[in-house]
């Protein structure tokens, strides 16, 4: 997800990119991650999918992080972004990018998927329920886990679309909301989520 998300960023003018993806790319992965290829095969994503980036969009700046940022580099990092967009496969990566961006006061738009299903939140700070309002504590996680590339596709470019209206003040973002796409159906479900008293990540704002 975080593949065509930043590929419409960067394709919508966005100015500065960064990604942070850690490893070498695998052939699994070329059911969905958009911006490798086969001749990416055992190198490492992040400086591969960087470069791609830019020769989409000469007048955006990219940068690319090799490795999966921990608590104090996603900190210093929200404090240098307008916006953060989280689409880690763990819950681990996900509260902690959460974590960061309530913290800088920035918004937060958390895509997910599993199998044929894709999930989309969009949290203000301060004023909507974060994701660790929905996930006081990382659920078990199933490492392994199927992925269609068309899911992976539609819910990262949807994350990138809020972010697009966010930071351009353009129509209605999606704030305090949860939309789920059932890929086996075609169905789309969105509802308001509510703030979880006491949570450790945004109770005091």
């Amino acid at each position: 997800m975080g593949g065509p998300a930043s590929l419409m960023l960067t394709m919508g003018g966005v100015g500065h990119v960064i990604i942070a993806h850690g490893g070498d790319m695998i052939s699994p992965d070329l059911n969905r991650q958009v911006l490798g290829s086969e001749s990416v095969l055992g190198k490492p994503r992040a400086g591969d999918f960087g470069e791609y980036l830019r020769s989409m969009n000469q007048f955006v700046e990219v940068e690319a992080i090799g490795h999966e940022p921990n608590d104090a580099e996603a900190a210093e990092l929200a404090a240098r972004c307008d916006i953060i967009l989280s689409c880690p496969p763990t819950f681990e990566e996900r509260l902690r990018l959460n974590l960061a961006a309530v913290q800088a006061g920035i918004p937060f738009i958390d895509a997910a998927q599993w199998g044929m299903t894709g999930t989309l939140i969009v949290v203000k700070p301060g004023q909507t329920a974060c994701l660790e309002c929905l996930y006081p504590e990382p659920p078990p996680f199933e490492e392994l886990f199927p992925v269609v590339g068309a899911i992976s596709a539609a819910t990262g470019s949807l994350a990138a679309l809020e972010a697009i209206k966010i930071l351009s003040g353009t129509g209605e973002p999606m704030w305090g909301k949860m939309l789920t796409y059932d890929g086996y159906r075609g169905n789309v479900t969105i509802v308001q989520l509510q703030r979880r008293d006491g949570c450790a990540c945004c109770s005091s704002l």
